[in-house]
């Protein structure tokens, strides 16, 4: 195992979570380094509507 994995291993976690708000309350209830992050994916256009957006832009 290389130097770089092992080193990983010994460190605190730091984690960046980019979903349900849950897991990331259940890290910090554990003192876990954590950051939620809001995200959503774009919404879905119909096909006509995202043709004539992308024009625009």
């Amino acid at each position: 195992m290389s130097e770089k994995i092992k080193k990983l291993f010994r460190e605190e976690l730091k984690i960046a979570n980019i979903g349900l708000e849950i897991f990331y309350r259940s890290l910090k209830d554990q003192g876990v380094e954590a950051i939620q992050i809001n995200w959503q994916p774009p919404p879905s256009l119909e096909k006509g509507l995202k043709e004539k957006l992308d024009k625009l832009l």
